[in-house]
């Protein structure tokens, strides 16, 4: 079984097509929506659609990472697929059928594939710039052994793989994503699924530009890789 794990802030605009397109999957799975308080229809519409809610009620804002990890804790699947609230996946029996594959090679704990932004919405600038990002994944996972960069969009994990690593370090408000690929890939082989693709809606770009998205991710990576901590200090939602 797939569970399917959406963390949610304020996120009626996008939420309800993306749980609508879940449906239509056929295979055996779990919806869990983790939301961080919201003020909005976000929290009715996962009612609605969902298989589980939890919802956040702690006096702070809880980080991304807590927020996919709550979700994670009630996940009864063999995979955890981590996605966020405007993730959808075209032919969704196609493309769970042919990932699901790449889990028969039992030293596979995790995989991706490519991201695209909604047809309708999509730029040049995306496609370079996502393009870049999974070639750049495809040979560092698939031919070199190595994890690059998977952002949380599309993430699948073998559950116990998940469990045995902690999950999500809770306390990044960005990077938890590609933080977790790195360990995961002390336990086997991160599979970068070279012919499927999802969709998102690219927003954060779109909405503060490709320059001050790609500085920020840079900037963040540097001071990762020095302090072990991102140099952002709160992830503003983009809606």
């Amino acid at each position: 079984m797939i569970s399917f794990v959406i963390p949610t802030l304020n996120e009626e605009r996008t939420l309800e097509a993306t749980l609508r397109s879940l449906a239509q999957y056929s295979g055996e799975h779990e919806v869990i929506v983790s939301d961080g308080g919201s003020t909005d229809r976000t929290l009715e519409i996962a009612e609605q659609y969902a298989d589980k809610v939890v919802r956040h009620a702690g006096p702070r804002r809880q980080t991304i990472a807590e927020g996919r990890n709550q979700g994670a804790l009630l996940a009864a699947g063999d995979f955890i697929v981590e996605m966020d609230a405007d993730t959808r996946f075209p032919n969704i029996d196609r493309f769970f059928s042919t990932i699901l594959g790449a889990f028969d090679d039992p030293t596979v704990v995790a995989a991706t594939a490519w991201f695209r932004v909604y047809p309708e919405d999509e730029t040049l600038a995306d496609r370079a710039i996502f393009w870049t990002m999974g070639a750049a994944s495809l040979v560092l996972d698939n031919c070199l052994g190595s994890s690059c960069t998977c952002g949380g969009e599309f993430q699948m994990i073998r559950t116990e793989a998940f469990r045995r690593v902690g999950g999500y370090d809770n306390d990044l408000v960005a990077m938890e994503d590609v933080e977790l690929f790195r360990r995961l890939r002390r336990l086997g082989r991160i599979h970068f699924q070279k012919d499927l693709f999802i969709y998102h809606s690219g927003r954060r770009a779109h909405i503060l530009g490709w320059p001050r998205s790609i500085a920020t991710f840079v900037v963040n990576s540097l001071y990762f890789a020095v302090f072990r901590k991102t140099r952002s200090k709160a992830w503003e939602p983009v809606r």
